[in-house]
């Protein structure tokens, strides 16, 4: 694997300066030489198991990534008051919930992960149900924005025939969104106890059934907006329910002994876990959702907003890979941790970080070779593809950053540090990212440009924090925390689990 060479000789450098002076002694060098001499094995080991969680959870995340780009694409083909309408819903109102539901779902991960490095099995599943009754009532909260969402969109300044069609669409998406809740915990769940390659499966599944459908309902029966997005809601039953099926019929025998009154207990310290999750993931989330409502009030809307979230969306298609890794990197930290490996922990960190950025640096490449084209993928517009080329060299130099901060995210989930991310990312983006965009965009009058500049100076400031968080972290005393929290837990559930 050409990664791991890669590792193999950065962390060899690393080791040797660290260990070296120029008047060290031949019989220092040798042990450092002998120390050395095991790191690729050790790398390679570690790469394995990340692989293991990653690779599944990638696949899983692009194809549910991919159905909404398969959606859009058949949208943008049907008329540019559409696109623009569906871009608006998926990128602002839909990520504004799943931001929720995926935050709130993280803390499914730092539970489970941290309950199976520490051998206790059986708390999974309670964990897992506790996940779906706070994920539930939370989803429930939300319906509003989806019932309302026309009059939420005029109310906010969005031109009426965008806004119009926004309100219709957004109906569609609320069977997805209750779907949202058992896909997210269900995977956590599995993730953590490196059982996802069913996930993989499933999703492979899912995106193939939307595709088909897609075609079925919109080129061949010409069934338009529903029929795109019946395409998308049956495509995500399929997923939920052969998980549940997977889960249910007795293929997790260790951790899920079936429904429990115990869910119900010691709920507060889950939600206060949750909603710290929440807000840090979200917070990211919301960040390309107001960037895109800004791009709304921009001259000539409808191009640059659907150039924007079209950029926006290749972005985060690259970025369901990097949540590939974060997900690695809860697990591994976390599991870690549960078993009280400190300098395990450290070394997973290092492996996940140099790995991600390798695969990084490759998709920002890939961005500037083909970005002058890559608006035709999602409509026949000149004008938008135009605007989406002249927007390509930001879209790589996003892409870049996204395979550092996920990861560290993903090592704050793992150790259940989330309340401290969310500070870094309220200040990262909304202090510093969004008024700088706001002012390059209408001040400098740079447009779309001038607001994701300011998007990626936010994210930079946010990457630099994560990464001193990440290095200045007392791992030892993370360890004893995780053990005093699952013991505290568990011992208040045993007895009725």
């Amino acid at each position: 694997m050409l990664h791991v060479k890669i590792l193999t000789d950065y962390f060899f450098w690393w080791e040797m300066c660290r260990a070296m002076d120029y008047g060290i002694h031949d019989h220092l060098l040798s042990s450092e030489q002998n120390e050395v001499a095991n790191l690729k094995e050790r790398i390679y080991e570690e790469s394995k198991k990340i692989w293991w969680i990653a690779l599944p959870g990638i696949i899983a995340r692009v194809s549910s990534f991919g159905a909404l780009i398969v959606t859009q694409s058949f949208i943008g083909h049907i008329s540019a008051v559409d696109l623009a309408a569906y871009a608006l819903v998926q990128t602002l109102t839909v990520r504004f919930a799943n931001g929720i539901l995926i935050g709130m779902s993280s803390a499914t991960e730092t539970l489970c992960g941290q309950a199976y490095g520490a051998k206790q099995h059986y708390m999974m599943g309670i964990y897992l149900q506790r996940s779906w009754i706070v994920n539930l009532i939370t989803c429930t909260l939300l319906m509003p924005l989806f019932i309302f969402g026309g009059a939420i969109f005029r109310l906010l300044g969005q031109e009426p025939d965008i806004a119009s069609a926004s309100g219709y669409i957004s109906l569609w998406f609320i069977p997805m969104l209750y779907n949202y809740v058992f896909v997210l915990t269900i995977q956590m769940y599995l993730q953590a106890q490196q059982k996802n390659i069913v996930v993989a499966w499933i999703s492979v599944v899912q995106i193939t059934v939307h595709v088909l459908l897609s075609w079925l309902f919109v080129s061949h029966f010409n069934w338009g907006i529903p029929g795109a997005m019946a395409a998308l809601n049956i495509s995500s039953v399929v997923v939920s329910f052969s998980e549940l099926v997977y889960i249910l019929g007795g293929w997790c025998p260790e951790t899920w002994t079936g429904f429990s009154s115990a869910a119900f207990k010691d709920l507060l310290p889950v939600i206060k876990l949750s909603v710290s999750s929440g807000v840090m993931v979200c917070l990211e989330l919301w960040y390309n959702s107001i960037l895109v409502l800004l791009a709304g009030y921009m001259h000539n809307a409808e191009v640059a907003i659907s150039a924007f979230s079209i950029c926006l969306n290749v972005n985060g298609w690259e970025f369901m890979l990097c949540l590939g890794f974060l997900g690695a990197a809860c697990v591994r930290i976390s599991n870690e941790l549960g078993r009280g490996d400190a300098k395990a922990t450290k070394f997973s960190i290092k492996v996940l970080l140099s790995t991600s950025v390798v695969i990084g640096v490759l998709c920002s490449i890939t961005c500037l070779a083909f970005g002058h084209n890559l608006g035709y993928l999602f409509t026949n517009d000149v004008t938008v593809v135009k605007a989406v080329s002249n927007l390509s060299h930001l879209l790589a130099i996003s892409v870049l950053l996204n395979s550092i901060y996920p990861v560290l995210s993903g090592v704050s989930v793992g150790a259940g540090l989330q309340g401290t991310v969310a500070v870094i990312n309220m200040c990262s983006y909304y202090f510093v990212g969004i008024p700088i965009g706001a002012l390059l965009g209408y001040v400098a009058h740079l447009e779309v440009e001038g607001i994701w500049i300011g998007m990626i100076i936010g994210i930079l400031v946010q990457t630099l924090s994560l990464s001193y968080m990440a290095f200045q972290t007392d791992w030892d005393l993370q360890v004893r925390l995780a053990a005093e929290r699952l013991q505290r837990w568990s011992l208040k559930s045993s007895g009725t689990a």
